[in-house]
């Protein structure tokens, strides 16, 4: 699940703080809403994020890493460090 393309950023972004689905789009520009509505469902059904609808008009949907998707932080911390000293990213 988590090799699937796009999962590690969603994941990454998620570390940082709970973002609405729009929000997510921003941060990650090449993945289209379809994909985006399919990995979170697929990370929903996983146990790794949770989605919460917040009242208001309209409505917002917001996802945030569950305490099983918190445990993958010092994973993910590592991937970061990893992806800086050899790709200068990240």
């Amino acid at each position: 699940m988590i090799g699937r393309r796009w999962t590690g950023a969603i994941l990454w972004a998620l570390t940082e703080r709970p973002h609405y689905f729009a929000e997510l789009s921003l941060v990650i520009p090449r993945l289209s809403d379809r994909l985006l509505s399919r990995r979170l469902r697929e990370l929903e059904a996983e146990g790794l994020v949770e989605r919460s609808v917040h009242q208001g008009g309209p409505a917002r949907v917001s996802y945030s890493l569950t305490e099983k998707g918190r445990a993958l932080e010092p994973a993910i911390r590592e991937l970061r460090m990893w992806a800086k000293r050899w790709n200068g990213t990240a």
